[in-house]
């Protein structure tokens, strides 16, 4: 045993010893520091942003829905249903350039110009991806990929902003192998199944990027040309592919199409690693309902192209980074000018509501968020708004429809037909609201 008799020795080694415990108790302070900033910058980093609009998509072709019997095998949105937060009001305009329109800018199509299929967008508006840019200093890399459809001037992407974008600029394609790609004001023929092409774009581009990034992905699919996509994109079976078999059962040719995106837009999120999935937030949604052709329950009048409800009522979902409700169901009112305001804010800028668009960021995670009283839709000639439970419509003709959609899911029963009037006091209340609103929207 060892004895110390030299007390200076002593205090010596002493001090030696804590010392030493001292410089581990800050080595594991500092590391503990380390991980702690690292897990700040994880928790602070920018969250990637990823649109998927499909194309002609009600809410009778969509999984998490009540209305329509038979549905698609979208196992990809189905997982986002689970994890996220599906919307039942949700109101864009009936037809494809006028939504697209209202997203881009955030403004009804009375204030953008875009009232109708084929109208072209005003270079003059801001869009979307230059909002961003412009607030956030170049924080982003944004690319819209797909269908533009709000103009065939090649360069139009361009001018409005974009930085990058790849697709196919008109409406409707002729046919899904054989198409004219543009990309960046550079037009070519290609072969490639439309849905694989648009997906593998967005695959490479995405590899690329430093900065987190904002994914606009506008499929085609499934907009006719009704047809049958590759086997392994889908679950409809070996159909025929002649155009009389097609023309004569639309159904399960359409059914496939939607397949074919989920089964490509789930191969896009498998491409991501852990880390950047984590940190994407993802949008899922319709840009029209269901054309008359494939849909199911509405009356095929009032689907596509019309202002009910099977025209303009479309599925979304979102789920991912900061979405913390789970397998929600959310009825909040939402107009898809409101994607403008919401996007922005998941970006980091501090918008609540701009143009003709509010954020609806807080539904993400609040079940009891404050959202907008009234949404607005419109076509060239006609115009409808609606609140929580009553919907009003106004035709060119001066004609008007009144619905109470708690009641009467399918807009079957006209209030404002003779049989059924006069209006109770709070019908008529309700119904002199809306029009009051919509004189503000359009005076």
């Amino acid at each position: 045993m060892l004895h110390i008799k030299n007390s200076k020795f002593f205090t010596f080694l002493t001090t030696i010893i804590i010392i030493f415990s001292c410089s581990e108790k800050n080595d594991d302070l500092i590391d503990s520091e380390i991980e702690d900033e690292t897990n700040t910058e994880i928790v602070n980093k920018k969250p990637n942003i990823l649109l998927v609009i499909a194309d002609d998509m009600g809410l009778d072709a969509s999984p998490g829905y009540s209305i329509g019997a038979i549905k698609p095998a979208m196992p990809n949105l189905q997982t986002l249903i689970n994890t996220g937060v599906t919307y039942n009001n949700v109101w864009s305009n009936p037809t494809c350039s006028p939504t697209r329109a209202t997203i881009l800018t955030g403004k009804y199509g009375i204030n953008n110009g875009v009232l109708a299929v084929n109208n072209i967008l005003s270079t003059t508006e801001i869009a979307l991806q230059t909002y961003i840019d412009t607030n956030l200093n170049g924080e982003y890399a944004s690319a819209v990929i797909g269908k533009w459809h709000l103009s065939n001037n090649k360069n139009h992407p361009e001018n409005m902003g974009i930085k990058y974008y790849s697709g196919f600029l008109s409406g409707a394609l002729t046919d899904y192998w054989n198409w004219k790609f543009t990309e960046n004001g550079i037009q070519t023929t290609v072969t490639t199944y439309n849905t694989t092409a648009y997906t593998n774009t967005a695959i490479d581009w995405i590899e690329n990027q430093t900065k987190p990034w904002f994914v606009w992905l506008a499929y085609n699919a499934p907009h006719d040309p009704f047809h049958l996509p590759p086997t392994d994109l889908h679950t409809q079976g070996s159909l025929p592919t002649d155009q009389t078999s097609i023309d004569a059962n639309p159904l399960p040719y359409y059914l496939a199409s939607l397949e074919a995106v989920d089964a490509e837009f789930g191969r896009l999120l498998s491409s991501l690693n852990k880390e950047e999935k984590e940190n994407t937030v993802i949008i899922f949604i319709g840009d029209n309902g269901t054309p008359n052709k494939v849909a199911q329950e509405y009356n095929t009048r009032r689907v596509k192209g019309s202002l009910y409800q099977g025209g303009i009522n479309v599925p979304m979902v979102i789920a991912g980074k900061n979405v913390t409700r789970v397998q929600a169901v959310e009825n909040a009112l939402i107009n898809t000018t409101d994607l403008f305001a919401t996007i922005a804010t998941i970006s980091g800028i501090e918008v609540d509501k701009i143009n003709d668009s509010k954020s609806f960021y807080e539904t993400f995670s609040n079940s009891t968020a404050q959202t907008r009283a009234y949404a607005y839709a419109e076509d060239e000639l006609n115009v409808t708004i609606r609140n929580n439970t009553h919907k009003y419509m106004l035709f060119s003709d001066g004609s008007e429809a009144f619905y109470n959609l708690k009641e009467d899911t399918f807009e079957t029963t006209n209030l404002l037909n003779a049989s059924k009037l006069p209006l109770s006091s709070l019908d008529e209340e309700i119904k002199t609201l809306l029009i009051e609103k919509l004189k503000e929207i359009r005076p």
